[in-house]
């Protein structure tokens, strides 16, 4: 195994960011200006919202960022280090593996919760929404990860908390590490984890064993 990809929110740290608020707050927004979206079971995620208001006009994209950034600037104030993080990162790179970062928060927000932890010195690359073309569970981020490693999917393995980590992995055919996910979600969506972790720490002694 030569690098390791982590997720960031509620795998490496945790906050109390509420992704279905933002989502309704987005939807609020949208359904201001452009009426009402159709009804279904599902709830409209952040990442659809965002492009329907792409897809809408700039104005509405940009009243959508400044939501989800207000969301994340007020939840990293509150954030922790999830136990077993810091073990698992200097795990892997104890292991040998190069130590990438691929969240879909803005750069700002992500900044701001690595250097709270002390953590940026233990990243060879931190990629944000802001250097993506789309977020998980789009693969985009994995191009921007595989330009400046030159990394061989099968080389690489992805550490996330959420089915979106894991489908993002899928597309981008890299290995996929569930911790705490889900496993409703990740079987709905078809996502496959080589491995299943309830504790963080555990990542050097799996890496070791493959």
């Amino acid at each position: 195994m030569k690098l390791c990809v982590f997720d960031l929110d509620h795998t490496l740290v945790n906050s109390p960011l509420d992704l279905a608020a933002m989502a309704l707050e987005i939807r609020a927004m949208f359904e201001q200006a452009c009426g009402p979206l159709p009804v279904r079971e599902d709830r409209y995620r952040v990442g659809e919202l965002i492009d329907r208001c792409r897809a809408t006009s700039a104005e509405l994209e940009a009243a959508a960022w400044t939501i989800a950034l207000a969301h994340e600037r007020r939840a990293v104030d509150q954030a922790w280090l999830e136990p077993g993080a810091l073990e698992a990162v200097l795990g892997a790179r104890a292991a040998g593996c190069g130590v990438a970062l691929w969240t879909n928060n803005a750069r700002e927000v992500t900044a701001r919760a690595l250097e709270r932890f002390g953590l940026p010195p233990h990243f060879d690359l931190v990629v944000t929404r802001d250097e993506m073309g789309a977020m998980k569970p789009a693969p985009d981020g994995w191009s921007v990860i595989a330009r400046h490693f030159g990394a061989c999917e099968q080389d690489a393995v992805v550490i996330g908390d959420s089915w979106v980590d894991g489908l993002a992995a899928a597309k981008a055919g890299v290995p996929f590490i569930a911790y705490r996910a889900k496993t409703a979600d990740l079987e709905r969506w078809g996502v496959s984890p080589v491995a299943h972790l309830t504790d963080l720490a555990a990542l050097p002694a799996w890496l070791a064993a493959r």
